[in-house]
């Protein structure tokens, strides 16, 4: 066995849990169950290593074997990556049978028509997810294993989910085989990221339910109080507030906990409206701005600003619509309309 193979096989093992070791080397199923019952795991993870390592060298691993416990290891721990979601798009509607053996022919051939030195791995998981390692090396260097970029792709959904390598020169080149694999002509970064992949899927795959009502707030009943009962409508009108923002926050959010969105960014386009006889502007130019989100929880802290008092109820549009105009990408794209309609690329 290659000692490079050998080195990024301890050093995968390393990054486990010593208490899911045993577990992932099952999942993993490169060693037999007889050659797992010789290892002792409840020594330190360092010789637990160097013991794995030991019987990979018997079965001869390769730096596929390698690979796949990486993707079993990412699989598990997918919040320890950045994920983007990329929308891809048809010329045609008609549906197509997808071939999960002639996908991953043409994602080699591409990739590797364009650079030699790259290692591929596929691996198939029961909801339709495709997970694809790609480590890149150069014309003149082998693969880096150390710095791959990950793809997960749902057959038959236009949808892709990319944790890049630090080498964004390679993101052009993973992105054109892509398309050329699942038969997509064009393919477009929606500017929404996170460390949950699982709720990136929610908001693309519509899992997750969110209104986008706009509600006219109502303004509070009041009038002259006498100053005995003031302490008491203070109260009651503090109380029925609270609750008209808890129940604008129900129907605008919904009751459940929010997909864990970190990043999102869309383009404003608008007019500025002024007085004619001001004169502030001489064309009639439209106002333009690129808006970007970011928070460790970025949906939760837009549904606390209610709440907390930081913004009036309901909440515009303009915030409560990110995952609706998310998954409308490249129709809102088309129609280039004002205010704001969409994610775009910088």
């Amino acid at each position: 066995m290659d000692e490079t193979v050998a080195e990024y096989i301890r050093r995968t093992v390393l990054k486990i849990p010593r208490d899911e070791i045993k577990m992932m080397l099952q999942k993993w199923g490169f060693l037999s169950e007889e050659q797992l019952q010789t290892l002792n795991f409840h020594q330190i993870k360092d010789n637990i290593s160097q013991e794995v390592v030991q019987l990979c060298e018997e079965n001869c691993a390769s730096i596929k074997e390698a690979a796949a416990l990486d993707i079993i290891y990412n699989h598990i721990y997918q919040n320890k990556r950045i994920w983007s979601v990329y929308q891809m798009k048809k010329s045609e509607e008609e549906l197509e049978c997808f071939d999960i053996t002639d996908f991953k022919k043409r994602f080699k051939g591409r990739l590797r028509s364009t650079l030699k030195n790259v290692t591929i791995t596929f691996k198939e998981y029961e909801d339709n997810a495709i997970w694809i390692r790609v480590a890149w090396g150069t014309p003149y260097k082998k693969p880096n294993q150390y710095k791959p970029s990950y793809v997960v792709y749902h057959s038959q959904t236009p949808y892709v989910f990319i944790s890049a390598s630090v080498l964004k020169s390679n993101l052009p080149l993973l992105c054109q085989a892509l398309i050329v694999a699942s038969n997509y002509h064009d393919i477009r970064e929606m500017e929404l990221r996170s460390h949950s992949l699982n709720s990136l899927k929610d908001i693309v795959f519509k899992r997750y339910s969110q209104n986008f009502q706009t509600y006219s707030p109502k303004r509070l009943q009041g009038g002259n109080v006498e100053p005995e009962n003031a302490d008491i409508r203070i109260v009651h009108e503090n109380k029925s507030e609270k609750e008209r923002i808890h129940r604008l926050n129900q129907e605008v959010f919904g009751g459940g906990p929010q997909p864990k969105l970190e990043f999102a960014q869309y383009k404003l386009e608008t007019m500025f409206k002024s007085d004619p006889k001001m004169d502030v502007l001489d064309k009639k130019e439209p106002f333009r701005c690129l808006v970007k989100f970011s928070s460790p929880h970025l949906l939760e802290s837009l549904k606390s600003l209610a709440p907390a008092g930081m913004a009036d109820a309901p909440l515009s549009p303009l915030l409560t619509c990110i995952p609706h105009k998310a998954r409308n990408y490249f129709k809102i794209r088309e129609k280039k309309c004002l205010l704001p309609e969409g994610f775009v690329s910088p």
